[in-house]
């Protein structure tokens, strides 16, 4: 488990609360792991109230109480963005235990080993566009009546680089981010306003427990991955949290519709 660097006071393990998002509800999916859990925790040590969402349980809970031991306040919702119902029960479920949706970060994405486009099956391009775009889609469709209701709101939704470029045997991938990007910016157009602002994070590689296992099984992964990166070193948990925070934080309050990079300079090459 890796904890949020410099956010949790190491005498006492509970979180400097900073207080960009004091007494909002956040939702995270995809919070089991990655991403998503460094940003669940992040929401918690702003002062959100979190609904931890994942369809890995085991994970979920353990994002959960990580949360609680730093002294946050969180739920688990075991949730598949890929179907209705369980999302539809998603947010539900955060309106039934904390009376309301103030911010959500829609993470949960999948990615398949690489293939040539004609080589990618149609199994495996279903899987991916399913949990990457629909699941997008579908959270956004649940969460945004929410927010209505409320008079306001923040969405943060998970694209890549890859939805800003392309990149070869990644076909489904970015599709699924390009995608992303395109959804985005609609539901920013169509609530702008209604006090719902929508946008986008595009990270580059990033050192998530999947990159991590990439660069321990291959001694050369690691210079070949950072060879992408002006910046010559990968992004960290911590920094695409951080960009998270403040889309969702009324310090970006006249931001909406914006596709945000954060990739150490890799698109602009």
């Amino acid at each position: 488990m890796m904890p949020i660097s410099g956010n949790i006071r190491p005498s006492q393990g509970e979180f400097n609360v900073t207080e960009r998002l004091e007494n909002k509800v956040g939702l995270v999916t995809g919070a089991g792991s990655g991403i998503g859990r460094a940003s669940a925790l992040a929401f918690a040590r702003e002062g959100a109230k979190v609904i931890v969402a994942d369809v890995q349980a085991n994970s979920g809970e353990e994002t959960v109480e990580m949360i609680k031991s730093a002294g946050g306040e969180a739920s688990f919702v075991r949730t598949d963005v890929s179907d209705a119902s369980e999302v539809e029960s998603m947010v539900n479920k955060t309106i039934e235990t904390y009376g309301r949706l103030d911010c959500a970060y829609n993470n949960a994405g999948v990615v398949i080993s690489p293939r040539l486009t004609p080589e990618t099956s149609e199994k495996d391009w279903d899987h991916v566009i399913n949990v990457n775009l629909k699941g997008v889609w579908l959270c956004m469709k649940y969460e945004i009546p929410q927010m209505i209701k409320r008079g306001k709101g923040a969405i943060v939704n998970a694209s890549s680089m890859v939805g800003l470029i392309g990149l070869a045997k990644r076909s489904a991938y970015a599709a699924s981010k390009h995608g992303v990007i395109g959804l985005t910016k609609v539901a920013a157009l169509e609530y702008a306003n209604a006090g719902i602002r929508v946008n986008a994070i595009c990270p580059a590689v990033v050192r998530t427990p999947l990159v991590e296992s990439i660069i321990q099984s291959d001694p050369d992964a690691e210079s070949q991955l950072m060879s992408m990166i002006p910046m010559e070193r990968l992004g960290t948990l911590e920094e695409m949290a951080e960009v998270v925070v403040w889309l969702c934080s009324d310090a970006s309050s006249f931001v909406t519709g914006h596709a945000m990079l954060v990739d150490g300079g890799a698109v602009a090459k």
